[in-house]
């Protein structure tokens, strides 16, 4: 297995498994389990947005990692918009363990202001879009900075996500070979 275990103590972020709670677009939990995970080769570009983060005074708090490609398919049934979800046929880089979903925390502990929450599904939460506060946009700026400057690719549509180039190369994962298991719903 080529999926790594990411722990707040061990790489000095937060985590905040969405799916793993209720706090989500389904309003269910989706994972069994609160194990971040992500693949190998996206540890040394990780690192190298912890530091970059760190070095401006902020830290990065990760939303979803890697995501059983059953578990894509849970999100798929409730919501199969293929602007922001990938179609689980094809495969999301989440499925593959190269993506991250995060935001920027400051000193206390807050998120910054981005304009638009997390996993909002609109036209505002694409980057490049201006009709949000100035210091929302210099924000999403920011973290666009430290993680292509740390190796990883944006998704245009997507403010929080950020994979690895070419992550077509990866293999899709189910939950069976990762044991993170998902909750069994029928969306």
């Amino acid at each position: 297995m080529n999926l790594v275990e990411i722990t707040a103590d061990k790489f000095d972020l937060t985590i905040d498994l969405i799916y793993f709670t209720a706090h989500n677009f389904t309003n269910k939990p989706v994972y069994k389990s609160d194990k971040c995970l992500i693949h190998k080769d996206a540890i040394t570009p990780l690192k190298n947005a912890i530091k970059l983060a760190g070095s401006l005074g902020y830290k990065l708090k990760i939303f979803d990692a890697f995501r059983p490609s059953d578990a894509q398919w849970v999100l798929w049934r409730h919501t199969p918009d293929p602007d922001f979800l990938a179609d689980p046929r094809i495969g999301s880089p989440h499925s593959r363990g190269v993506a991250v979903d995060l935001t920027l925390i400051n000193i206390k502990g807050e998120e910054l202001d981005m304009g638009t929450g997390f996993d909002e599904f609109t036209e505002e939460s694409h980057h490049g879009y201006t009709n949000i506060s100035r210091s929302s946009q210099i924000n999403r700026y920011i973290l666009l900075g430290i993680m292509t400057a740390s190796g990883w690719d944006c998704y245009k549509n997507e403010w929080w996500h950020y994979q690895l180039f070419d992550s077509k190369r990866y293999p899709l994962l189910d939950s069976q070979s990762s044991n993170i298991g998902i909750i069994d719903q029928k969306v």
